[in-house]
């Protein structure tokens, strides 16, 4: 199974990279000229473009390219002429640690919330937690983060930074608080969709024959939820999770553009206004590997948490 889902994961790249590479070609703007600027003389264009390989054809520049990706060379920056690994590496660690931060709230506490709100079904306080997530879910990224920026960065509390201004270089863990209010709208915004799952899974096991004869038993019901209706009711909650972890590393670009992250997300911004197409290329193709390696653990993880598919496969 594991060797399967690799192998579909490596060709799914593989796809994604093509049409990355056709997609961004298909850019309007001449990546030259936007280097040189506008009276920059057909000579110098034409020297530049044979530099940096844009006179060769299409299959030759991706092939070229691919041939870089597989070794770890993406290439260097058409804007900064610096290699894309080195422009890359500090931002990528940067949006790494700001994912982690999210998951690291946002996965507990949507669990939790999801128990809660099962155990306390059709009450009033079950009510307002799913108009809560509803009204949450139906909210853009950076509608929760103006919110949040005016009521904990600027107009009431003005207790955290409204903006991240972290230092050029410097890496986002040494400037905690520049990272809660980008942290704080990614949980937000994921919140809603894994609490909404683990409360739709957890109220159909809490109804199910094996936990009712784990309660005939006298077993307290702190123990019947932990070790009988959890591990089974968890497993749909965990695709939503990758699900949502991968949503995070593309839907990271809005929530670091409205604070000024130094993330991928401003790399990428970037990118294509410069028409930067490596670095452009990178990232994309570093969001898809994202999603195609967290998609990969989802299911193996689904299938340690769940006896039945453990079964099945045997």
């Amino acid at each position: 199974m594991l060797v399967r889902r690799t192998v579909l994961g490596v060709l799914t790249l593989w796809l994604v990279s093509v049409l990355v590479f056709i997609a961004t070609n298909a850019l309007p703007g001449d990546a030259a000229r936007s280097i040189l600027g506008r009276n920059a003389t057909p000579e110098s264009l034409a020297a530049l473009r044979a530099e940096l390989n844009l006179d060769r054809s299409l299959p030759e520049q991706y092939t070229s390219w691919l041939s870089g990706v597989v070794r770890a060379d993406l290439g260097q920056s058409l804007a900064d002429g610096e290699p894309v690994t080195d422009l890359l590496s500090s931002r990528l660690s940067n949006s790494a640690f700001l994912v982690a931060v999210a998951a690291a709230l946002s996965i507990p506490l949507s669990i939790g919330i999801g128990i809660w709100s099962a155990m306390r079904r059709d009450s009033w306080l079950d009510h307002v937690m799913s108009t809560a997530n509803l009204g949450l879910a139906a909210v853009p990224e950076f509608v929760v983060g103006t919110a949040a920026v005016v009521l904990f960065g600027t107009v009431v509390f003005q207790v955290l930074p409204p903006v991240s201004l972290i230092p050029p270089g410097e890496p986002a863990w040494r400037h905690l608080p520049e990272v809660w209010l980008p942290a704080l709208t990614l949980v937000l915004a994921v919140v809603p969709y894994i609490s909404r799952i683990m409360r739709g899974s957890m109220i159909e096991v809490l109804e199910s024959d094996y936990v009712e004869m784990a309660r005939l038993k006298g077993l307290p019901e702190r123990d019947v939820i932990l070790w009988h209706a959890l591990p089974n009711a968890i497993v749909p909650a965990i695709q939503v999770i990758a699900l949502q972890l991968s949503y995070m590393a593309g839907g990271i670009v809005v929530v670091e553009f409205v604070f000024g992250f130094p993330g991928i997300g401003g790399a990428l911004v970037q990118a294509v206004s410069h028409r930067d197409l490596p670095v452009l290329q990178a990232v994309v193709l570093v969001i898809a590997g994202v999603y195609v390696v967290v998609n990969l653990i989802a299911d193996v993880l689904t299938i340690l948490a769940s006896p039945r598919l453990r079964t099945a496969l045997r």
